[in-house]
């Protein structure tokens, strides 16, 4: 069985700092292109980080010099560490195994004052 977890979200300060986790099981991780999407209220969802099986990244130029994807393949899991955040930051946050169906429960992303 094909699972998702995200975890790391919660409410902070705009200017503040957040490390998102996503562990994957069911799957040969290190084969995978893992990517971070976000969806805000009354918005689509959106790509907002990618990484590649070769370690190669991809950014949204809304969140570039801010947030930087990683994984440790060892752990199967895919971070996302959120610098500098923005209340338009604000929106639940997934992960997702290459363009697959597979998708995590999400985790909240509050960027507020």
């Amino acid at each position: 069985q094909v699972q998702l977890v995200e975890s790391g979200g919660g409410s902070v300060q705009p200017g503040g700092s957040l490390r998102l986790s996503c562990r994957a099981s069911g799957i040969i991780f290190r084969i995978y292109d893992m990517g971070w999407y976000r969806q805000a209220p009354g918005k689509e969802r959106e790509l907002v980080a990618s990484i590649t099986s070769g370690f190669s990244t991809n950014y949204a130029d809304a969140v570039k010099g801010r947030f930087t994807i990683s994984r440790d393949n060892a752990k199967n899991t895919v971070y996302l560490q959120m610098n500098s955040l923005k209340p338009e930051d604000t929106a639940v946050y997934y992960c997702r195994i290459g363009s697959g169906s597979y998708w995590g429960q999400g985790t909240q992303v509050t960027v507020s004052s």
